[in-house]
């Protein structure tokens, strides 16, 4: 290696998986591609941060150098879009105070809590009025999640039968509901 090899040399060395080459290439490019986004991000950290990731995707993706624009340029864009996509992302996580203090909770009152844990226990305490079969069934398709197929292949029957047992289910739990004085909707 000599101090004249050119920028697109080193690059198909580098491709070619030569260390040397790449500090070469660092060494040329690795000031100027610095300032460039120190005046882009404005974060030192962050400046050096993207530099060294612009030589790590050099480092993979040489190969992929196609020539059209000198090496300069083309580590200059890589900079620049790593740039652009950190800044986008740390736009999107930092802290408005303003839009914070806009932002309505739509959480429950302590009454409205209390009368769905209440209205909670009283339905468990309804479904324990099911038999086994039924139980297995509501608890499998409302509280596990699973489909009238799942359901079936997990219980072994067919699922014309876990559809049965379902509607006779639901309308047992409707009766004992109604027997406890509890509606069906949330409050």
């Amino acid at each position: 290696m000599t101090l004249d090899d050119t920028d697109a040399d080193l690059i198909a060395r580098v491709a070619a998986l030569d260390q040397l080459a790449l500090r070469t290439l660092i060494g040329r490019h690795q000031v100027r591609l610095y300032r460039f986004l120190m005046r882009l991000v404005r974060d030192e950290a962050m400046a050096e941060e993207l530099t060294n990731e612009v030589f790590m995707e050099v480092w993979r993706n040489a190969s992929r150098y196609e020539g059209r624009s000198q090496v300069g340029t083309w580590l200059l864009s890589i900079g620049r879009n790593r740039a652009i996509s950190r800044l986008r992302k740390r736009r999107e996580f930092s802290w408005d105070e303003d839009a914070a203090a806009e932002i309505v909770d739509d959480d429950d009152d302590p009454e409205v809590t209390a009368q769905k844990r209440d209205k909670a226990a009283a339905l468990r305490r309804c479904l324990e009025g099911l038999s086994n079969e039924h139980r297995e069934i509501v608890d499998l398709v409302y509280y596990q999640e699973k489909s009238v197929g799942e359901v079936a292949e997990i219980v072994g029957i067919p699922e014309n039968t876990v559809k049965t047992r379902l509607f006779y289910a639901r309308k047992k739990l409707s009766e004992l509901m109604q027997t406890q004085g509890i509606d069906r909707g949330w409050p």
